[in-house]
């Protein structure tokens, strides 16, 4: 399945709403002019908890190429550590960790080369990163060689559901191998994938028992699906995900699949029964931006959340935001400035 047709088939509303994410890279059904605002909190609202977004993206296309722009091209612009500083401004983003962005194969040492001289640096959050990777190429242990020891490097990411990665992809005994290599080296697997195939993943985790699995997007569930088939067969797969102790799940990506005028009512059921599958010690707050600005700034995107969680307690609401992520990724404190 290409970009687009992936795109296409998992937002209900077509011609209102956004598709579900796609490596958190996607395209919008309108022009960000045309996005209203929605009746949240605006991003100047400061939030008291500390946040670590663990899904920061970044691309400046004058070093890299992003192939699957050509059929995007709404986030065909560049997207900088300027950008992300202003979109978090007034947010207590206390750290960050970077998530690949597709680039070209040749170019993903480029990438990661990239993003560690910026973790490195204390003029902002990113800390930590999951770069992209092949697991079921032939050079693929030699791939990971020079990371294996870079403790920056947290793991692997491969989009699963492109044209080129079918349903059955993430099984073959090549993947399997590649990501049970990640788990004796310690580091971790980002699954990104369709809904429909969540009983690949947990396959693949149960295969690899000793690899860390975090699932991106609260498993790319659109948020405007309201069939109770395709629904019944993400929370299935979901539950029985959870039931793998090696796997964790980031609540992100779906304001992607919102309709144009969506409200935190429309998020819940999603947030809500991802929380509820893994638990509150098992779930991260991700951004996605600059993906999320489809159809909400970044601080939006908090205010939503914050009030579908509101009646949890303060401790969850931490653990939410942060302490979760601190923990999973071992993350050391960053001091930085802009």
């Amino acid at each position: 399945m290409r970009r687009r047709e992936f795109l296409g088939s998992s937002a209900g509303l077509a011609a209102a709403s956004l598709a579900g994410a796609a490596s958190g890279l996607v395209s919008p059904a309108v022009s960000l002019a045309e996005k209203p605002k929605p009746g949240v909190k605006s991003a100047e609202s400061a939030m008291s908890l500390p946040i670590i977004d663990t899904h920061q993206h970044l691309w400046d296309l004058s070093k890299f190429k992003l192939p699957w722009q050509a059929e995007e091209p709404t986030l065909a612009k560049n997207y900088l550590p300027a950008d992300y500083l202003a979109a978090i401004a007034g947010q207590n983003v206390v750290q960050s960790v970077y998530m690949e962005v597709d680039v070209e194969v040749s170019q993903q040492h480029a990438e990661a080369e990239y993003v560690l001289e910026l973790c490195a640096r204390d003029d902002n959050p990113m800390t930590a990163a999951v770069i992209s990777g092949r697991p079921a190429s032939d050079d693929f242990v030699s791939y990971m060689k020079r990371y294996e020891k870079n403790d920056r490097i947290k793991g692997i990411r491969q989009v699963l559901h492109g044209a080129s990665t079918p349903p059955g992809y993430c099984t073959a005994p090549a993947f399997v191998r590649g990501i049970q290599h990640l788990g004796t080296i310690g580091k971790s697997f980002d699954l990104c994938m369709r809904s429909d195939d969540m009983g690949d993943a947990v396959k693949l985790a149960t295969l690899c028992p000793e690899t860390r699995f975090i699932m991106d997007h609260c498993g790319n569930m659109s948020v405007t699906e309201t069939k109770p088939a395709p629904r019944k067969i993400w929370l299935d797969g979901m539950k029985a995900l959870a039931e793998r102790p090696n796997v964790v799940c980031k609540v992100s990506g779906i304001i992607a699949s919102a309709s144009v005028k969506w409200t935190p009512q429309e998020m819940a059921p999603v947030v809500l029964d991802t929380i509820k599958a893994f638990g509150i010690d098992r779930v991260m707050f991700a951004a996605d931006w600059p993906v999320c600005t489809l159809r909400a700034q970044f601080g939006q995107w908090v205010d939503c959340l914050n009030e579908i969680v509101k009646d949890f307690s303060e401790a969850d609401r931490r653990k939410l935001f942060h302490d979760n992520a601190k923990a999973f990724y071992a993350l050391p404190d960053k001091k930085w400035k802009a």
